[in-house]
C-alpha cells in the first residue's frame, strides 16, 4: 500500500491472527498508505506446512476454531518467527518501523538485530493498558484475589472506574494463565511492550478519562499515543460486493422494514456463548416483540436455537447465518438500535452510525466498554447474575424494549446521536494519523 519514498516512512503491519484484530491494522494501513507512506501488510496464507501441528485443517485465525482452541492459533503464532526472520532478512531496503501485536513477542528480538523499531498496536481502549499495567506495576502492586480486579488498580492515583465485576473475574484470570501456546496472554503483552519504543491505541482523548495517556505515557515508560478510533466508511464495500446475492438479500429485507424498527443482532464471530445462552438470547427476542436482523455464526449447528423460534418470529426476524456488510446493515435507515458483544469495533462501528446499543459483553476487555458506554448514555447493559454472570430471556427482553420501543429510546438514540458527532469527526481523525506520523518520525 503506497509508494513511500520522498520522505514517506516505511512501515511494516503485522496483526495477530484475529478478525478483529486485522480490521483494526487494516484501517490504520489505509490511513498511512493514503499520505503516501509505504505500508506492507503481513498476514498468514492457508499453508499449514509452515504451522505447528494440532489445529483443524485450514485455520488460519481464530475465526477458524472454537474458543476453547485459541492458545493453539497462538502457539501457530509462534511458528512464524522464522518466516518472519526471513522476511525481513529478505528485504532490499530496511523497513522504519514495524507496528505489532500484543502477542507477537518473538518479533522485536528479530527486529532488533535488524535496527528496526517497533511500535505496539493496541487495538482497545487505552483504559485496559492501565487495567493490564506493566510488569514492574504489576510486581510491586500484586493482584491475586479476585477482589483485587472489582477495584481500580492501585497503581492508577486519580479517581476511576476502570475495573471488573466479580462475575468477569474469571475472564481477566484467564490472561495470567498460561494456554496451550505455553503462555499467559499478559506475558505476551509486557515481553511485546518491553521491547516496544512505542504504543498506539485505537482510541481518542474524547473517549478516554482525561489526562489518560499522559499517564500511561508514564506507566509504561515510553510514549503511549492514540491513533484515533478509525471508525466506519459506508463505502467500505465495493460496489461490486453490492452484486452479491447473499447481500442483497438482507438489505432487501431492510428495505421493507418500516425505519427504525429492526434492532440488529450481532456477537462477534468468534462469541463464547453456551447453547443455553443462545437460546435465551433467542426467546428475549421474541417475548421483546421487536423485528429484529440478527447475523450468527453456523445457526443451525447443534440445534443450537430453540424448536420453532424462526417459524414463531418469521415476518419479523431473520436470522442470517452468512457474511453481512455489518457497517451497511447499521448505516440502513430501518435499523434504530444495535445489540452487540461489545467487541470495541462493534460500539464504535453503531455510535459512528447514530445506533444506540444493547450490550452483552463477553470476554476480557467488553464490560469494560460497556459500563463506559452506558455512562455516556447510549445504552444499556443485559442485567445478569453477579455470581455466575449468567442470564435469562426475561433480561434481554427488558433490556432491548428499554432502547428500541421504551420510554427511553428517544434519549439513547439522542445520545448516540451525539456521540456519533464526535467519532464521526472526519476531521480530528485525520489529525490523529498526522500526529502519529509525527511520534514515528521523531522516535525511529
Amino acid at each position: 500500500m503506497g509508494e513511500g519514498g520522498g520522505g514517506g516512512l516505511d512501515v511494516v503491519m503485522f496483526p495477530w491472527l484475529a478478525f478483529g484484530h486485522m480490521i483494526p491494522f487494516l484501517q490504520l494501513s489505509k490511513r498511512l498508505a493514503a499520505r503516501g507512506h509505504a505500508v506492507t501488510f503481513l498476514s498468514t496464507p492457508r499453508n499449514l506446512a509452515r504451522l505447528p501441528p494440532g489445529l483443524p485443517e485450514g485455520a488460519e485465525s481464530t475465526a477458524d476454531v472454537t474458543p476453547d482452541k485459541d492458545g493453539l492459533v497462538k502457539k501457530a503464532c509462534d511458528g512464524l518467527a522464522a518466516p518472519f526472520a526471513a522476511f525481513l532478512a529478505g528485504r532490499a531496503k530496511r523497513p522504519d518501523w514495524i507496528v505489532v501485536d500484543f502477542c507477537h513477542h518473538w518479533l522485536p528480538p528479530i527486529a532488533d538485530e535488524h535496527c528496526v523499531p517497533c511500535a505496539m498496536f493496541h487495538i482497545i481502549p487505552a483504559a485496559m493498558n492501565a487495567m493490564f499495567g506493566p510488569r514492574w506495576a504489576n510486581a510491586r502492586y500484586p493482584r491475586t484475589a479476585p477482589e483485587d480486579f472489582t477495584v481500580p488498580p492501585k497503581w492508577i492515583p486519580f479517581p476511576s472506574t476502570i475495573a471488573f465485576r466479580r462475575r468477569e473475574f474469571g475472564w481477566i484470570a484467564g490472561a495470567f494463565k498460561p494456554n496451550a501456546s505455553g503462555l499467559p496472554d499478559v506475558e505476551r503483552f509486557w515481553r511485546t511492550e518491553e521491547r516496544c519504543r512505542l504504543i498506539i491505541n485505537r482510541s481518542c482523548h474524547e473517549l478516554e478519562p482525561p489526562q489518560l495517556f499522559d499517564f500511561l505515557t508514564g506507566l509504561f515508560r515510553k510514549p503511549t499515543v492514540p491513533a484515533g478510533i478509525l471508525p466506519p466508511t459506508t463505502n467500505l464495500v465495493t460496489d461490486d460486493d453490492d452484486d452479491d446475492d447473499d447481500r442483497s438479500e438482507v438489505l432487501q429485507w431492510l428495505d421493507g422494514q418500516p425505519p427504525k424498527s429492526v434492532i440488529y443482532v450481532a456477537l462477534g464471530s468468534e462469541a463464547p456463548l453456551s447453547a443455553n445462552d443462545l437460546h435465551e438470547l433467542a426467546l428475549g427476542l421474541e417475548l421483546a416483540g421487536v423485528r429484529f436482523l440478527w447475523a450468527i455464526r453456523s445457526p443451525t449447528a447443534g440445534g443450537v436455537l430453540p424448536d420453532g423460534f424462526e417459524q414463531r418470529t418469521r415476518g419479523r426476524g431473520v436470522v442470517w447465518g452468512r457474511w453481512v456488510a455489518q457497517v451497511r446493515v447499521l448505516a440502513h435507515g430501518a435499523v434504530g438500535a444495535f445489540l452487540t458483544h461489545c467487541g470495541w469495533g462493534s460500539p464504535i462501528e453503531g455510535v459512528a452510525l447514530g445506533q444506540p446499543l444493547v450490550m452483552l459483553p463477553l470476554v476480557v476487555d467488553q464490560g469494560i466498554i460497556a459500563r463506559a458506554m452506558a455512562e455516556r448514555g447510549v445504552g444499556v447493559e443485559i442485567a445478569r447474575d453477579e455470581s455466575d454472570g449468567s442470564f435469562d430471556r426475561d433480561a434481554v427482553a427488558a433490556a432491548v424494549r428499554r432502547v428500541a420501543v421504551g420510554g427511553e429510546r428517544e434519549a439513547f438514540a439522542s445520545n448516540a446521536n451525539r456521540f456519533k458527532d464526535v467519532v464521526g469527526d472526519q476531521e480530528r481523525e485525520e489529525r490523529y494519523i498526522d500526529e502519529l506520523v509525527g511520534y514515528l518520525r521523531r522516535y525511529s
